[in-house]
């Protein structure tokens, strides 16, 4: 047993993923923080929980995309789904070097309390410095989010709402072009 070192402590390894910004949405508005959060961290898990998709909840989640994108992305004419999220949400993060975040700006945020669900609107202004120079990387507009408590008492974002409001694409536009 002499000179095996069995009982000594190693060096740690550094962490496989880095650490999360993610808290449990205990308010309407660690959502929306989450969702920036979420967004510059490239965390597709923690995005996708910032909206209604759980066993817990009683509405599905709603996806209303801009009138432009309608008309641009056949996608929006079927039912946009979580999966729909998901696929989006990977498709750019592939095409984002690993060092730079998606950034997420919210202006002139207006919370109104509707009984147990809670709206926001805000407006946006969202930069994807992703690496296909055929595609903006910059998108703005209106948002309007109907949030609501689930039986665990977490919120999430039931319905959203897109609303172009420049020649700047919607965030609409940038889930039709990377979907």
């Amino acid at each position: 047993m002499i000179g095996c070192e069995l009982f000594t402590a190693r060096d740690p390894e550094p962490p496989v993923e880095p650490r999360s910004t993610f808290q449990p949405a205990l308010s309407s508005d660690i959502v929306l923080t989450n969702l920036v959060y979420s967004l510059s961290e490239k965390n597709t898990q923690n995005y996708l929980a910032c909206l209604t998709g759980n066993s817990f909840q009683k509405l599905n989640y709603t996806f209303v995309p801009s009138a432009e994108a309608i008309s641009k992305f056949p996608i929006f004419l079927e039912e946009w789904s979580l999966l729909n999220e998901e696929q989006y949400l990977n498709n750019i993060i592939a095409k984002i070097p690993e060092e730079t975040p998606i950034t997420l700006s919210l202006q002139d945020t207006v919370r109104t309390i509707q009984g147990d669900s809670v709206f926001y609107s805000a407006r946006y202004i969202l930069t994807v410095p992703h690496n296909d120079v055929n595609k903006p990387t910059s998108f703005q507009g209106e948002l309007k989010f109907k949030l609501i408590r689930d039986a665990q008492n977490f919120w999430s974002i039931f319905f959203w709402q897109d609303i172009k409001t420049s020649a700047t694409p919607s965030w609409s536009e940038l889930k039709g072009v990377f979907y």
